[in-house]
């Protein structure tokens, strides 16, 4: 990297030369990624002049604002196309001291379809996608929108066009989220159907909509409710339970134990926002069951891996937040209670004192 120029005691201006790349796949259309770097960096003056960026600022945030731009004209080098959440996700990346390059996390494709390329987007992901390789069960838990289900099934797909295994197989829970649909119309296909809508929505993102029913009548692709795995054996399957957090612990322990040989699990679900009417949630549960066990990986996302609206991740902070607050709150309550309880008892059974057995005036 160039020395920076002095400006002033305490500004300083570098300059970086993007040759070799259309500026408006650095830059995006309207100069939209320009003004993520701009949002990330606040004490930075970016500029453009043809192939030239101008950073102004403080040694250290300029130095910052240019690894930044740095990463981005590698990846566009590189042949990425990037969005304003890339520009976002490289940045927290860069914060994380030891950690790998932006380029070497965001350039992991795990599929390409129809013009779009599949690939985690943050540390968290990029670790959750390895534990899918390398492990035989593993669980992704976190909040919306962290893109726990679309690598996951992402992963599949790629294993089933690399031939590692026969079959796929999608399923979830039939639990409704909060609120009763009452009596549905049609066969029993049709009536789980919108339970398992956003499985086949994102099957048809990752493949040929016009080879997914032809997967499906062939028994290639499976999409069915938690309830069709009883009693089977899945061998040479890669499997994947989404919405896990409404599952029963019965249901649990049946789904992981239908496990077969050659076949990879991963089970995904969010535990904050459990829909069950009541009873445990099986996926609270196994976290604590199976935490020892070798070849099982639990993969925990937060809300620095949402890759959706940014909005997201900050809805899924402030209630996080709520949440602690509440449970602290209820904490306290029954420690107030037990102590209250502790002196009740204690009085209860304090042995009586010569002053009990006086008897009261004008008894005989």
């Amino acid at each position: 990297m160039p020395d920076p120029d002095h400006t002033s005691d305490d500004h300083v201006t570098d300059r970086v030369y993007a040759d070799g790349v259309a500026m408006v796949q650095l830059l995006g259309p309207q100069d939209r990624l320009l003004r993520v770097v701009e949002r990330e960096h606040p004490g930075v003056d970016v500029h453009v002049r043809g192939n030239e960026i101008t950073l102004t600022g403080t040694a250290d945030a300029v130095a910052a604002a240019r690894s930044l731009v740095d990463e981005l004209l590698a990846m566009t080098k590189a042949g990425h196309a990037l969005g304003e959440e890339d520009v976002s996700s490289s940045n927290r990346i860069l914060r994380t001291e030891g950690g790998p390059r932006p380029s070497e996390v965001l350039g992991e494709a795990i599929l390409s379809s129809r013009g779009k390329v599949i690939r985690p987007k943050t540390l968290g992901q990029k670790a959750y996608v390895d534990a899918i390789e390398e492990s035989t069960i593993v669980f992704g838990i976190g909040p919306a929108g962290t893109g726990k289900t679309y690598l996951a099934m992402a992963k599949a797909v790629q294993a089933l066009q690399r031939k590692e295994v026969s079959r796929i197989i999608l399923t979830r829970p039939a639990v409704e989220a909060g609120e009763r649909l009452g009596f549905l119309p049609g066969t029993l296909t049709d009536k789980i159907d919108p339970y398992l809508r956003p499985l086949y929505d994102a099957l048809n993102e990752m493949m040929d909509p016009e080879l997914v029913p032809k997967l499906m009548a062939t028994g290639t692709i499976e999409v069915a409710p938690l309830a069709y795995m009883r009693g089977r054996t899945l061998n040479d399957s890669f499997v994947v339970l989404d919405e896990a957090q409404n599952t029963t612990p019965e249901q649990m322990k049946m789904f992981l134990t239908r496990l077969g040989f050659g076949t990879r699990m991963v089970v995904t679900g969010d535990i904050t926002q459990v829909d069950l009417p009541q009873g445990a949630s099986g996926l609270r549960l196994v976290t604590r069951v199976l935490k020892e066990i070798d070849d099982i990986h639990f993969a925990y996302l937060t809300s620095d891996d949402v890759v959706r609206h940014n909005l997201v991740g900050r809805i899924v902070d402030a209630y996080s937040e709520y949440d602690e607050r509440r449970l602290a709150a209820r904490r306290e309550r029954d420690e107030a209670t037990e102590f209250s309880n502790r002196a009740e008892r204690r009085a209860a059974t304090r042995p009586a004192g010569p002053r009990d057995h006086i008897p009261k005036r004008g008894r005989s």
